[in-house]
């Protein structure tokens, strides 16, 4: 059995196989794999087929069908999964596609956007190299009493 391109560590035969053959995903991130693998497979049927009814129309083939025979595909990293569920109707999935073009190592990153169509997931849209929220770094004054919790002021402790 081979495994699966998607990088699940299953068999191709019980991961994105059933879906590659026209099964239901049960999620966006089984369905995002399995977009992933038919890139791997040049199977463009299944990444036009699910495609939102409203991107399917822009869907350009050709360029689809250039990019996956100039590059190699490398492997598929999922970093953050939110809704999506039984209940659900959206979905999002953030991941980062690493594959190699003219022997170069790139990485495609993307926070993608799915919803229903019809009981079926689909793919919405997707920004490319999402950012996270800003961090907030608070400053602390050097009479600030430390925020270690020593008692002491901030410049005669960590501050020091």
């Amino acid at each position: 059995m081979a495994q699966c391109p998607c990088g699940s560590g299953l068999d191709f035969d019980g991961c994105c196989g059933p879906i590659l053959g026209g099964a239901p995903a049960p999620s966006p991130e089984a369905l995002m794999r399995s977009r992933f693998t038919a890139f791997v497979r040049g199977d463009l049927d299944h990444i036009e087929s699910t495609h939102a009814a409203e991107v399917r129309d822009t869907f350009n083939r050709s360029a689809a069908e250039s990019t996956a025979s100039s590059v190699e595909w490398v492997d598929l990293e999922i970093c953050e999964t939110s809704d999506g569920g039984e209940g659900d109707d959206i979905g999002t999935v953030e991941f980062r596609a690493r594959f190699k073009k003219d022997g170069e190592l790139m990485v495609h990153h993307e926070k993608s956007n799915f919803r229903r169509e019809e009981g079926l997931w689909a793919y919405v849209d997707g920004k490319m190299n999402p950012k996270g929220k800003p961090r907030r770094v608070e400053k602390v004054g050097r009479n600030a009493p430390c925020p270690c919790g020593s008692g002491k002021k901030y410049k005669k402790c960590c501050g020091a």
